[in-house]
């Protein structure tokens, strides 16, 4: 397999130092024992925050469709949403000039400017949601059903990890993002997936051969092919 696009490899390389990326033996909310466990709340250096915002800056610029704000639920959503702009400005600011972004309250406000929405207004929009994985898909659907209240049209999600393991109430085969996908024909990007990780696994950005063993047989076991 063909070495993985720099900004891909920095991602990776700042989640293992960083600990956003974990090895080891970890229980999901599912039941599932995972040998590995990933939190985007841990970029939270400077060092490790950058390469996560060009990462997804990145993507987006690569695969995303046109869209005109970034939205980002909360909680952590919101600092991606704001960083991720901010990264995409330096890419392309003539491209990305005009593009807003803004994330919801979890409790409405009731006084100053009210409402749940914080930053650029949803209505007439074409709307980029920016989270950082996505598990049985319920916040997604959320923000989904929050956006289109508001008057969005939501045009894709973009994601740190797609883990590509199948739900566990599912038929075998589909993951949480392809019940999404098929529900709302929508395109949900990932800066790495779990291949990636394997992949990358081969090359030596994981060290131990038997966490890699490890990881490749939950793929074996778990993995979902939609």
């Amino acid at each position: 397999m063909a070495l993985l696009p720099q900004y891909k490899q920095d991602f990776l390389q700042a989640a293992i130092k960083g600990g956003a990326l974990r090895f080891g033996n970890y229980e999901l909310k599912s039941g599932r024992m995972s040998p590995y466990f990933f939190n985007a709340g841990d970029f939270f250096t400077l060092e490790l925050h950058v390469p996560l915002a060009d990462a997804y800056a990145q993507t987006i610029v690569a695969e995303a469709p046109e869209f005109d704000v970034i939205f980002g639920p909360a909680y952590k959503g919101i600092p991606l949403a704001a960083t991720v702009l901010y990264a995409l400005g330096r890419l392309d600011f003539n491209r990305y000039r005009n593009a807003a972004y803004s994330y919801d309250r979890k409790e409405a406000k009731d006084h100053g400017e009210g409402g749940t929405i914080v930053g650029s207004p949803l209505k007439g929009k074409r709307v980029l949601i920016i989270d950082d994985v996505v598990s049985a898909g319920t916040a997604k659907r959320q923000a989904i059903e929050m956006i289109r209240a508001q008057g969005g049209t939501v045009v894709g999600i973009v994601i740190a990890l797609d883990r590509q393991e199948t739900l566990p109430d599912g038929d075998g085969k589909t993951s949480a993002i392809g019940q999404l996908q098929k529900e709302h024909n929508i395109p949900i990007l990932a800066i790495v997936k779990l291949n990636d990780i394997i992949a990358a696994g081969t090359k030596g950005f994981i060290s131990d051969p038997d966490v890699l063993q490890k990881i490749q047989a939950y793929r074996e076991k778990y993995g979902a092919s939609e």
